[in-house]
């Protein structure tokens, strides 16, 4: 079926069930004229649920373990009430039709509760779009959102990335795989992420502050650094329905006091110092803000921090002049209106007393998912495991247990102070 006649087929059905949709704005500039990308559907509500055992899949993007380990340090520091479990499960040079002939062997062998996918990377083919390469990938990607839902697990149907803002026939290529993934998951009734619009839009807004050198589909246009990570991390976990809230410090300046909710507790205020216990982090990232290597950069191109990561400080009738707010190594003033209706202490504050302990998180993250790279790709697809394969289930489980459990280990709640004083 050529793609036009199945545009119209998505814009029907997205008519008639009339589902939220993310609005898009497309820049002001000639690259995106030949671009058509369809309103992305919008998650109604929290689509987690606690105890779900979240499997990440996709091709050498996802095998980077870049913005799977961000997301699962995020969903394990941020969200910790879900309980949310996760295995990655990327393969360099993968396909839609290569992940389904594998998913059994490799992925519903663990029971995954919830499924996010990313392809059509290698699938469009790095050429211009034709008519098979669409009818290919929906096949298969059809195929593989059947299986998973016949296996009780929800899905999240990931749209492809992008390439280099200069590969512009490559791009509308994955924009038409993106649009036909949105009609894909409004036939099948799963969630969808958008993860090519944010992408290409944060090149275009980082060419226009940074540098035109600033590719967030990576050096070679296609693997990305931390900070296109970060925006694909963006893109699934709001397609997860987060709503970003990791709770709120509230001060009431002439009384002295002090209250907290959403994983935290005030333990004593007294002269200005508030302090806290949190069972819960921010997300917490440094680097520079201009470099395609930094998680802290591309915050700066999608409303990571605003939608996903606040945590809230407000203070009642607090002086005239406002406030300095100390906490951990730095300090920043606010205005007395800015601090009454919150500030977010999560952008505010790059390095903050959390920064230590979500260390360790992440790295116990990165540790486990190194290794569920090896598990699969070597273990569970070599000699040893054709000749007995719940043999080698058996011993590698007993491996990434222990790293699954240092990751536990590693959350432990942390007590800061925040340190108010009259400007």
């Amino acid at each position: 079926m050529h793609h036009r006649l199945l545009f119209a087929a998505v814009l029907a059905g997205l008519a008639c069930a009339a589902p939220a949709q993310t609005p898009i704005t497309v820049p002001n500039d000639p690259y995106f004229a030949n671009l058509q990308p369809l309103p992305a559907p919008a998650p109604a509500g929290l689509v987690l649920q606690r105890g779900d055992r979240l499997a990440i899949c996709g091709d050498s993007i996802t095998e980077q373990k870049m913005y799977s380990r961000i997301m699962e340090t995020y969903l394990t520091v941020c969200v910790p009430e879900l309980k949310v479990t996760v295995r990655q499960y990327g393969w360099s040079g993968e396909t839609a039709p290569g992940f389904l002939a594998r998913m059994t062997n490799d992925c519903l062998r663990f029971k995954p509760a919830i499924a996010t996918t990313c392809y059509g990377m290698n699938d469009h083919g790095y050429g211009p779009y034709k008519p098979e390469i669409g009818e290919r990938y929906c096949k298969a990607s059809r195929a593989i959102v059947e299986a998973f839902k016949g296996h009780g697990c929800r899905v999240i149907l990931g749209s492809p990335g992008c390439v280099s803002h200069k590969d512009a026939a490559l791009n509308l290529n994955l924009c038409t795989l993106r649009n036909l993934d949105i009609e894909l998951a409004a036939a099948e009734k799963v969630g969808f992420a958008d993860v090519f619009w944010p992408m290409l839009t944060a090149e275009f807004t980082a060419h226009e502050r940074y540098a035109t050198n600033y590719w967030i589909a990576g050096g070679d246009g296609i693997h990305p650094g931390w900070a296109g990570h970060l925006v694909m991390a963006y893109a699934f976990l709001k397609a997860c329905g987060l709503d970003g809230d990791l709770g709120t410090i509230t001060v009431d300046w002439p009384a002295g006091k002090a209250e907290a909710a959403g994983g935290h507790k005030v333990l004593a205020m007294k002269n200005g110092a508030v302090t806290i216990e949190s069972r819960r982090y921010p997300f917490c990232a440094t680097g520079a803000t201009n470099l395609q290597e930094s998680i802290r950069s591309g915050m700066t191109l999608v409303p990571f921090n605003r939608e996903l990561n606040r945590l809230t400080l407000m203070v009642k009738n607090s002086p005239a002049a406002g406030c300095t707010v100390t906490w951990g190594p730095a300090y920043r003033s606010y205005t007395a209106a800015e601090l009454a209706r919150g500030v977010n202490l999560a952008d505010d504050f790059e390095v903050n007393p959390f920064s230590e302990a979500f260390r360790k998180v992440d790295e116990a993250v990165a540790a486990k998912q190194s290794y569920e790279t090896h598990q699969i790709k070597a273990l569970f697809h070599g000699p040893e495991f054709q000749l007995d394969p719940g043999a080698v289930v058996a011993l590698t489980e007993k491996v990434r247990t222990p790293l699954a459990k240092k990751i536990q280990a590693a959350f432990v709640p942390v007590t800061h102070t925040l340190q108010l004083a009259p400007r």
